[in-house]
Order: structure tokens, then sequence, then C-alpha cells
């Protein structure tokens, strides 16, 4: 823009000079620069116009994305609870079979008490293993779900963090290039009244 400001001016210096009739060529210029200029402001207005649109859009996804996350961070908690829990209620089960099976045996089988005595005690000590086991896996598994969804949600942060931060990035640029052309912008006029006839 600035370069095109300039051949402009040099285009007017050269006419003024060709023609050697500086009040009368000056004042057509002039409303030619003027009018240019003019048509410049409006292509800034409108690319800033676009500009704020797109950062608008781009919040706009950011957040729509963001939720989308959460959403499906929920529905995969939840499903990995409801799986805990049905887990749980087999084992419980199992557990519940097991011992029933083996009060039958004891019923059954009094004159061998000694033996099955023995073998429940086993089967005691087994189970109480498995529940334990199945205790430790299932605190295990809540420590990872928890883990994880800690560990989403600051990669969550992280990104919004990013964008954010682009977005201002943005926004400073698009000031910064606006202040310049709205010092060019004086810049030309200041030179348009040193060009008019005193």
């Amino acid at each position: 823009m600035r370069l095109f400001l300039l051949r402009a001016r040099q285009q007017t210096e050269y006419k003024i000079m060709a023609s050697g009739d500086i009040d009368n060529t000056v004042p057509d210029d002039s409303a030619a620069e003027v009018r240019e200029l003019q048509r410049t402001v409006a292509q800034l207005r409108g690319e800033m116009e676009k500009m704020q649109f797109a950062r608008e859009s781009a919040v706009r996804d950011a957040e729509r994305e963001a939720q989308q996350e959460i959403a499906q961070l929920h529905a995969a908690i939840a499903e990995l609870r409801s799986e805990l829990e049905r887990a749980h209620i087999r084992r419980e089960e199992e557990v519940q079979q097991a011992v029933a099976a083996g009060q039958d045996e004891a019923l059954q089988l009094k004159k061998t008490a000694e033996s099955l005595r023995d073998v429940l005690e086993q089967q005691r000590i087994e189970n109480e293993a498995r529940v334990q086991e199945a205790i430790t896996a299932s605190a295990n598994e809540i420590g990872q779900l928890r883990a994880t969804a800690a560990t989403l949600r600051e990669q969550l942060e992280m990104a919004r963090f990013d964008k954010e931060n682009a977005l201002r990035d943005q926004d400073l640029q698009a000031k910064s290039e606006m202040a310049q052309l709205q010092g060019t912008i004086t810049a030309m006029r200041e030179e348009l009244e040193q060009l008019k006839p005193g």
C-alpha cells in the first residue's frame, strides 16, 4: 500500500513538472489521490471486518471442539464406570456361587468333614485372594481412569491456552497493521496538505 501511494505521488509530481502549470494540475491530482485514499480506507475497513469475522469464527470453532471433547470424555468415563460396576457384580456372583457350592458339599459330606474343612479353608483363602486381587485391580483401574481424566483435562487446558494465545497474537498483529496503515494515511494527508497551493 505504501509503495502504491508513493507511485501515485510520483506520478502527480511528474504531471506537474511536465505541464508546468501547478495551479491547474494539483487540484485534479489531489482529488484523485483523495479518492484513492478513500478507496484505500474502504478496503482496509473491509479487511478489518473480515479479520474480525474470522477471529470470531475461530473462537466459536474452538469452543465447539472443546465442548465435543468434554462430552466424549464424560461418555467414556460413564462407560468405564458401568463396566467396572458390571465386573464387580460378576465377581460377587462368582464368590457367592463358590460359597454356596462349598456349603452344599459340606452338608452332603458330613462324614468327610475334616477333609472338606481343609478344602473349604483352602477355597476360602483362594477366594479372599481373588477378592483382594479384584479390589486391587478395581482400585488400579480407578486410579488409571483418574490419571487419564486429569491428563485429558490438562491437555484441554493447554489446547485452550494455545488457541487463546494464537487469537491474541492475531489481534495484536491486526492492530499493528492498522496502526501502520493509519500512520501512512496520516502522512499522505499531511503531504497532500503541503501540495495544496498556499
